[in-house]
């Protein structure tokens, strides 16, 4: 296979505008022969994408993006070539699940306290069948004429410092490499952009295979910061859009930000480090 490797697209299974098969379709169009969707802590996205895939002409790499924490910091993480059905897998994405809607179900509280209409019943509907997160809650708080846009709902009310925060329920980085590698699969950084380099080698010491170089966020200084890490330490390099679509406005960026089929490649040929032979 030879042209352009998109490893990180959200749908609307998580926080995405578009369906699988309209991704691929976006994805085609901008001359995307290989691609992963990594939605996040849900892989129901990439079970539809998989039934469309050959009629676009485009290779489907399993994934999932998971949200962890290190030293105070939110961290996701990327895991590629896992087995949608394994039953270990499916444990953990139904933890998260519900812990999506304890979380959101702690937020509401607080609006509810603040003297705000709003419950889980409004939020379920702006979510449909997305993993629910703080954007639905947003978005559920526009439709009750509370805030007008996006920005609003998070500055004064669900961003990290507003009054309805709530943190979320995290996995260790290392338990999440140990589970991917379990699965056979590849763990990466994703977007690590400013992240401090004392926690990148944290995580490095605790087994992840690899970073994400190639991300919007990156400039060409942090592109090459990042891939001589790689290099360093003798890890995998991958990279994305990190599409969301919708009222991002973030289209240009597919077709844009990529990797190439030779960076694939050696990714498959390192999954195979992870299979038992016994």
């Amino acid at each position: 296979m030879t042209g352009k490797v998109d490893l990180h697209l959200h749908t609307n299974y998580s926080d995405g505008a578009l369906s699988p098969s309209g991704l691929l379709e976006l994805a085609a169009s901008k001359q995307i022969k290989a691609l992963s969707i990594t939605d996040h802590d849900t892989v129901d996205g990439v079970k539809e994408a998989m039934r469309h895939a050959a009629r676009f002409g485009i290779e489907i790499i399993p994934g999932v993006e998971f949200s962890s924490y290190h030293n105070d910091q939110e961290i996701h993480i990327l895991a590629y070539f896992i087995p949608l059905e394994d039953p270990e897998l499916k444990r953990y994405l139904t933890f998260f699940k519900f812990e999506r809607e304890r979380r959101a179900e702690r937020i509401i509280a607080k609006l509810n306290k603040m003297n705000i209409d709003i419950s889980m019943e409004d939020v379920r509907l702006c979510a449909g069948r997305s993993s629910i997160g703080r954007p639905h809650i947003a978005s559920a708080l526009i439709k009750k004429g509370v805030v007008k846009n996006f920005p609003e709902a998070f500055i004064h009310y669900l961003g990290n410092q507003a009054p309805a925060y709530e943190k979320k329920v995290f996995v260790a980085p290392d338990t999440l490499f140990k589970l991917i590698t379990d699965l056979g699969g590849l763990s990466f950084i994703a977007h690590p952009g400013n992240m401090p380099e004392t926690i990148i080698k944290d995580l490095i010491e605790m087994g992840v295979d690899g970073i994400e170089t190639v991300h919007p966020s990156h400039n060409q200084e942090r592109v090459a910061f990042f891939t001589n890490i790689v290099n360093t330490y003798f890890l995998l390099g991958s990279g994305g859009s990190d599409y969301h679509g919708g009222k991002r406005n973030d289209d240009d960026n597919i077709g844009r930000y990529f990797i190439s089929a030779e960076q694939l490649n050696k990714m498959k040929q390192n999954v195979t480090k992870h299979i038992p032979l016994d």
